[in-house]
């Protein structure tokens, strides 16, 4: 069952089995607020178990360019398009959000991988020593630590 992100009482709905489901909730409001100010979109997110499909989607991506299987449970993912950007995110119980963005018809295509660490988690033993991550203030999510990579193949 879908569920629309609320960015105006953020809720912990979908996320209750994380030690981080207040932080992983900010930053899932975070994200929502992002595509409703930009592009006037509706962030919904469905359960991981009805979502196989995007899961494999991004599992694939992970494993053929960086090598990165994550042992954290997929809780929550998000998948839809706006303007020509496919975008597509997994939320996982850890605390951790990772990101697709993969540009269509576009003469210079923007494909890359994002992550981004709620308030309070420690880098993903899968990600340690590979990314430096940034950090970025947020009202809704805390401190939020980030970092990307640019897919190369076609996905």
């Amino acid at each position: 069952m879908s569920y629309v992100v609320d960015f105006k009482n953020v809720s912990t709905a979908g996320l209750e089995s994380s030690p981080a489901a207040e932080a992983l909730a900010g930053l899932r409001a975070h994200e929502a607020r992002y595509f409703m100010n930009k592009y006037k979109h509706e962030f919904t997110v469905v359960p991981a178990s009805e979502s196989q499909e995007t899961l494999d989607y991004v599992n694939r991506i992970l494993k053929e360019e960086r090598d990165i299987e994550f042992a954290a449970k997929p809780l929550e993912t998000s998948r839809f398009q706006v303007e020509n950007i496919n975008w597509t995110y997994v939320f996982y119980e850890d605390g951790l959000s990772v990101n697709v963005l993969y540009t269509v018809d576009d003469p210079k295509p923007k494909r890359a991988v994002g992550f981004k660490l709620s308030e309070g988690m420690e880098v993903p033993k899968e990600l340690e020593g590979k990314f430096k991550f940034a950090r970025q203030k947020s009202k809704l999510a805390g401190t939020i630590r980030g970092s990307y990579f640019v897919i190369k193949g076609e996905y």
